[in-house]
């Protein structure tokens, strides 16, 4: 058997890496004969830069920036000299992971630390510069960002206003230094791991605020502070990317590099994927299956997160997935929406979260070895969506 295993990462539990070398030692438990490929791979969240290196040819720079409350941070970016081109992961800088649980606040934090980091790379002679959204800790629309760049956001009595998502709502007039007019021969990519417009329902505050620290009365008030906002980029600057797929990436961080820097929107699973040559992979050899998986399964897997994006090329080869979680999260329904239809969960109720968080490896190599050691026994050649647990009793 040849196996192809492209997984994310299980936030809080396992790297990328991690997981891939779990679901290694699980199918080759089944047979030490098989194939197995791997590809560490991202959808321009956490481990973005990590999957670039693995690919191009780039140097670490490390800069002095702040982190998503202004703390000073050191922080790092990769550039290719040659190809002028910089590589930026937004949650080096801004992500909810550099703050403790009891710093998370989505209506204080700022995404200006990762304009520091952009800056830089532009004074290094960038000329071409890939932002990978997610694992963000502010819902500023990329106010802070430009705001490094040099853009200025005043209220109505003519004072500076600190870019963080509390102060959308107070923006009256948008300013910008001389040193903008040079952007414009920067090309900018915000690699985008999600579809959400800026506000509404299903927009960066009503879907991603409440895990950034917000209370459901902040929530409310960043999701008014975001059409405000946008009001207001109508009127100043004659534009509106709000309902723009992927706008609302990142706390909004997308709308604000569209708006600002004219980023073009890709897909970050896409791109690293073509990075990764996969799909040169899948038309030059025969893959039986492809391994995915996520810490968590749920709804927001079906906006551009990399399982989704493995499945979606997957099927244009028919080669079968299996996707593993922490969690599931999701119906059936959901689930054949996403084009899922084998997935593995190693939570257990019985023994709670901490169990799960602290012996994932081990239970993702097992739950591997079960669902495979079955298939091959012929007893199960198909798994419906289910918990793993109550199919193959492994505890």
């Amino acid at each position: 058997m040849n196996y192809l295993v492209i997984p994310d990462k299980f936030k809080g539990s396992l790297t990328a890496n991690e997981v891939i070398k779990s679901i290694t030692n699980g199918l080759q438990r089944v047979d030490k004969s098989s194939s197995v490929e791997s590809i560490l791979a991202s959808d321009g969240g956490d481990g973005f830069l990590e999957a670039v290196a693995c690919k191009i040819m780039v140097q670490k720079i490390y800069v002095d920036t702040v982190n998503p409350l202004g703390d000073k941070l050191r922080a790092y970016y990769l550039l290719n000299k040659d190809t002028k081109t910089a590589y930026v992961e937004l949650a080096k800088a801004s992500g909810l992971e550099l703050l403790k649980a009891k710093e998370r606040s989505a209506k204080n934090t700022s995404t200006f630390g990762t304009g520091l980091l952009i800056k830089d790379a532009i004074k290094k002679g960038a000329t071409n510069i890939y932002i990978g959204l997610g694992g963000s800790a502010s819902t500023d629309a990329g106010m802070g960002l430009a705001a490094a760049l040099g853009y200025s956001f005043v209220n109505e009595d003519g004072m500076l206003l600190n870019p963080i998502g509390d102060n959308l709502s107070k923006v009256f007039k948008i300013e910008r230094n001389a040193t903008v007019t040079i952007l414009n021969r920067i090309k900018f990519y915000a690699v985008n791991d999600v579809d959400n417009p800026l506000f509404g329902e299903n927009g960066a505050a009503k879907v991603y605020a409440k895990q950034k620290g917000a209370t459901e009365k902040d929530i409310e008030s960043l999701d008014k502070g975001l059409e405000y906002f946008n009001s207001v980029i109508k009127h100043s600057l004659l534009l509106d990317h709000s309902f723009v797929p992927g706008a609302g990436a990142a706390g909004g961080t997308a709308y604000g590099l569209k708006t600002f820097f004219n980023a073009e929107f890709i897909s970050g699973i896409k791109f690293l994927l073509e990075l990764a040559e996969v799909p040169k992979i899948l038309k030059s050899n025969k893959i039986d299956y492809i391994v995915t998986g996520e810490g968590k399964i749920d709804s927001q897997t079906n906006n551009g997160k990399l399982v989704k994006g493995v499945v979606d090329l997957a099927n244009q080869y028919n080669i079968p997935v299996v996707a593993i979680c922490g969690k599931l999260d999701a119906n059936e329904t959901d689930l054949n929406v996403m084009g899922l239809n084998n997935v593995l969960e190693i939570y257990n109720p019985k023994k709670g979260v901490n169990y799960s968080i602290n012996n994932a490896a081990k239970l993702v190599e097992d739950s591997i070895f079960n669902f495979f050691s079955a298939s091959r026994r012929k007893t199960q050649k198909k798994v419906k969506v289910s918990n793993i647990f109550t199919k193959f009793n492994i505890f």
